[in-house]
């Protein structure tokens, strides 16, 4: 679920480990690529954070808005991989 606060759109996921967080990283680059539009992003063991803001409009648009969709759409069409190897 997206939050809208503090002039952006942010969401988080939740990971088995570390390689599911970079698959989903992974899988963010297309879309931001195709809108010409870049979110804020960190991950790491267990989590994905997105953040979405239009800089120079100075704060959420409707780019962000149309590229938090996409997103939705690219996370629900990730199956949830499976634990690496220990």
């Amino acid at each position: 679920m997206w939050i809208e606060s503090d002039g952006a759109l942010t969401r988080e996921l939740k990971t088995p480990d570390f390689l599911s967080a970079f698959r989903i990283v992974e899988a963010l680059v297309a879309p931001a690529e195709a809108a010409e539009h870049h979110p804020d992003v960190s991950f790491g063991w267990g989590y994905v954070r997105i953040r979405l803001s239009t800089h120079e409009a100075g704060g959420v648009t409707e780019k962000d808005r149309k590229l938090s969709a996409a997103y939705d759409e690219v996370i629900k069409g990730l199956s949830p991989a499976k634990p690496a190897a220990r």
